[in-house]
């Protein structure tokens, strides 16, 4: 089974050995409780790289509600046995190791960052960007692999290795979802089997109305609490709970 390197020194060890020099870098950033949807960033990370590393790290600054952060699911030894047939490397860092500054110091956008997602989790991309950032400088990789789920962040992401000029190109990856059409979901797990069945209806509703506005009153009519609905730039996003459980999901209009 693949071995999760938590100590940051032996991390860069690894990362400076002649094994690795000079080797293209492919690296998925997550926050474990890993599913189907990582593995196909995975498998696309280990198609176009020679060398692949994986993140685990539930990054405590981005959780604006203390008790989410306590509820998110870890599965560590599951991780790993996804993760192996993909990875060279998994970098599992303590929280005291990536934060010796106790989060005085982060990164901040103040536009995009401030809206959808942002207006209704206070801080939460502040906690994104600044362990995106940390991940990046870390592992120094070629390219990084991100989800178009969650469409908001990737935007922020890409905007930031822009502005902060950094030599790393960001990969976008198709939503993974399942049958039945729901995004697949480290999340979905704490979903009931009645909340299960239920929320399949939130992506069919988003693709199906004929406005933001008419969704909203579709997911309520269907026992949704609707956070947000909106139209971005050729894409409907939405943030729905169902039985306290938040899910994000968008489509392309």
């Amino acid at each position: 089974m693949t071995t999760a390197l938590t100590d940051l020194a032996d991390w860069r060890r690894l990362r400076h050995s002649p094994d690795w020099a000079g080797r293209s870098v492919g690296f998925v950033p997550t926050m474990g409780a890993l599913h189907e949807g990582h593995a196909a960033l995975l498998a696309r990370a280990r198609a176009e790289s020679e060398r692949v590393v994986l993140s685990i790290f539930v990054n405590p600054t981005q959780f604006n509600d203390p008790a989410d952060l306590l509820r998110y699911p870890r599965t560590p030894e599951a991780d790993l046995a996804l993760a192996a047939p993909y990875v060279d490397a998994v970098l599992a860092p303590e929280p005291a190791a990536f934060y010796p500054d106790a989060y005085r110091y982060r990164v901040t956008e103040n536009a995009l960052s401030l809206q959808l997602e942002g207006a209704h989790r206070p801080g939460h991309f502040d906690g994104v960007l600044t362990v995106v950032l940390k991940l990046l400088n870390v592992v120094q990789p070629h390219r990084a692999y991100f989800g178009e789920k969650d469409w908001q962040q990737l935007q922020l992401v890409r905007g930031m290795v822009t502005a902060l000029l950094l030599p790393v190109d960001i990969v976008a990856c198709a939503t993974v979802r399942e049958p039945d059409g729901l995004a697949l979901s480290s999340r979905n797990r704490r979903l009931s089997p009645m909340a299960r069945e239920r929320a399949a209806a939130f992506p069919a509703v988003l693709r199906s109305s004929a406005s933001a506005a008419e969704a909203v009153t579709a997911l309520r009519w269907k026992g949704f609490e609707v956070d947000y609905v909106e139209d971005r730039d050729g894409v409907r996003l939405g943030a729905v709970r169902v039985e306290g459980v938040r899910l994000i999901d968008n489509v392309r209009l």
